[in-house]
Formats: structure tokens, C-alpha cells, sequence
């Protein structure tokens, strides 16, 4: 197979490359098209002590500003069966693959585990990071390992599930080695014999208006691009990055207290504490369909900010900022910001 060419721009736009839709240039930018390529540039940026920012599909990012330095956008593509057996199969994705794509394709070949992930927007190499999850499952527990760069020596490691340290939307990549290393492949362990996680009532009402009551995970996974599509925007039409905030986790006599003020407060139990919903939190502190310039909340799901059209990034902290002292001031909660802030 013939690789492209890396490719190599200066003062280069990143509007269509952030699904914010946000105004910015990069001083640098290079689509690099394999790990020779990758490995090559790098060592070609530390040469140079530029700074570095990796960019794939651009879903889960607020850029605030130009970024003054090498932006690089891996765009590695592939996806092979590693092994399989009569149960379940071990499957490779390259880092540049679209996450939604990729789901998809691995129902049609009869892999199942991911369904309740469909419609997430991003890439294969960005979601280890986010550790991304819906509708009761996470990344985590249908990971095996992943293949990854490093960014000063340009070499090559493998880390397993224990060493990527997922947690609630993070992992090991954006804590302790943050900026250390590039994703370029990532491992999925999928099962071969249908089975399907329908824990939240949102999957088992849509289903259940449809009629159907013992669904495949094609079913399921109709369901959730359905529910996604009516409560989120798409970002082609209205630039955003998904989920603005985490959902907060607190404590269980925290929660009692709240849960004697606001009644119909929405919760999720954990094991020794209890995960709120941010997006209830956000409605009821008056900020749903409201705006602070052209950076807005969204009409039908709070927890999702949007550029109006012509938002900077600036603008978009600025509503964030508002909402976290609303948050705070009315429930006592404190809202951490999701998506990775440039």
C-alpha cells in the first residue's frame, strides 16, 4: 500500500479541524500518514523545542486562542482482527479512525460491546484518553491495550489496561503523562455472542416504544444514535464538543441534604457516592437555551455549550465560568469542565 506523503502548512486555519467550530490559526500544521512520518517529525519538533499539539478529530477541545507552535493531526487508518475464537475476537483500530465508524462496522462483523458508544464524535486515538463512555458503559471495559509514541524520543510503547489508569472520563493520558505521548493504535477485546447493556431507562423507553423487547445490539445501538440525535446537536450544523462539563460525583450526605431541598433531583448511585446529573444541575439554575454573546447553551440538552456562530473560545470560558459559579452557588456543587481546554 503507498503512504501519502506527509503533508506541511504554515499559518494554517483550524476552524474546520475543531467541531466548536472555533476561529484559530496554527503557526504549523502538518497530516503525517504513518508512524515513520510521526516519529520523523518529532524528532524534528524536539530539535526545534517546539510545542506540540496533537489533533485528531478535534471533537473534545476548546481552542482559546492561535496556538503558537506544530499542530499535528495523525491520520492513521486501519482496522484488522488480531484473534479471534468462537467467543470474542481481540480487534486493532489506527488512531485516525472515525469512533462512530468504527462502532459501526464492528456490529456489521458481528463484534459486539461498543453499541452503547455509537454516535460519540471523535477519533479511535483520542478516546482511551477521555476514557469516553455512555448510556452505562465505558471505553475501559472492552479495552485490551494501546500502542503510543513518545513525544521527546519518538519511541514506540505498548500500554496495558492497568497502566492507561482509567477513571470517570480520564485516564493516565491527562494526568501523570499528559502531553507525553501520541496514540497511534488502540486494542478492543469485542464478543462474538450477543449481548446488551440497557441499564438506563432512556435505551429501555425508546426501545419499548418500538416494541421491541429483547433487542440485538444493533437495536441497541439504533436506539442510542436516535436519543443522541434528539438531545444533541449535530456539530456539521452547530459547532460543539459534546459534553461540556463531568457529570459531578459527591457524597452520599451530600446528596441526602440536596435530595431534601430538590426532590426530584436526578442521580446515579455509585458505590460510596453519588454521581449527579450536570445537565438537571445546569436546567435548574436557569441556563438552558441562554446565551453570553454567540457562546450559548443548548435548548434541548444544558449540559452541551454551542457556538452561536461566530464564538471565540474566549467567549465559550466565559459562559462556562458563569454557569460553574451559578452551579455552586445554588447547589453547592462544583462542575468540572470536560472537554480539554487549548
Amino acid at each position: 500500500m503507498v503512504v501519502k506523503a506527509m503533508r506541511f502548512s504554515e499559518n494554517a486555519s483550524l476552524q474546520t479541524r475543531n467541531t466548536f467550530a472555533i476561529t484559530a490559526k496554527a503557526r504549523f500544521l502538518a497530516d503525517v500518514y504513518d508512524e515513520g512520518q510521526l516519529a520523523a517529525l518529532l524528532n524534528t519538533v524536539t530539535a526545534k523545542h517546539l510545542k506540540v499539539l496533537i489533533l485528531g478529530g478535534g471533537s473534545n477541545m476548546l481552542l482559546s486562542q492561535d496556538f503558537d507552535g506544530l499542530v499535528i493531526c495523525p491520520q492513521l487508518f486501519g482496522v484488522h482482527c488480531i484473534s479471534e475464537d468462537d467467543n470474542q475476537v481481540i480487534v486493532e483500530a489506527a488512531a485516525g479512525e472515525n469512533w462512530h465508524q468504527f462502532v459501526q462496522y464492528c456490529l456489521t462483523q458481528g463484534w459486539y460491546g461498543l453499541e452503547n458508544l455509537s454516535l460519540i464524535a471523535g477519533s479511535v486515538g483520542a478516546a482511551p484518553v477521555q476514557n469516553i463512555g455512555a448510556y452505562g458503559v465505558e471505553l475501559k471495559d472492552n479495552f485490551v491495550s494501546l500502542r503510543a509514541i513518545h513525544r521527546q524520543t519518538a519511541t514506540v510503547r505498548e500500554f496495558s489496561l492497568a497502566e492507561c489508569q482509567f477513571g470517570y472520563r480520564d485516564s493516565v493520558f491527562k494526568g501523570r503523562l499528559k502531553d507525553q505521548y501520541i496514540i497511534t493504535a488502540v486494542r478492543f477485546r469485542l464478543s462474538k455472542i450477543a449481548k446488551v447493556s440497557m441499564q438506563y431507562g432512556d435505551i429501555r423507553q425508546e426501545l419499548t416504544s418500538k416494541g421491541i423487547d429483547s433487542p440485538t445490539p444493533q437495536q441497541v445501538a439504533q436506539a442510542v444514535i436516535t436519543i443522541r440525535q434528539r438531545k444533541l446537536p449535530n456539530p456539521e450544523q452547530i459547532g460543539n464538543a459534546g459534553s461540556f462539563f463531568k457529570n459531578p460525583v459527591i457524597s452520599q450526605t451530600q446528596f441526602e441534604s440536596l435530595k431534601q431541598q430538590y426532590p426530584h433531583i436526578i442521580a446515579y448511585p455509585q458505590q460510596q457516592e453519588v454521581k449527579l446529573a450536570a445537565g438537571w444541575l445546569i436546567e435548574q439554575a436557569g441556563w438552558k437555551g441562554q446565551s453570553l454573546g454567540q457562546a450559548g447553551v443548548y435548548e434541548k440538552q444544558a449540559l452541551v455549550l454551542v457556538n452561536r456562530g461566530s464564538a471565540t473560545g474566549q467567549e465559550v470560558m466565559a459562559l462556562a465560568k458563569t454557569i460553574q459559579q451559578s452551579v455552586y452557588d445554588k447547589f453547592g456543587v462544583r462542575l468540572e469542565v470536560e472537554v480539554n481546554l487549548i
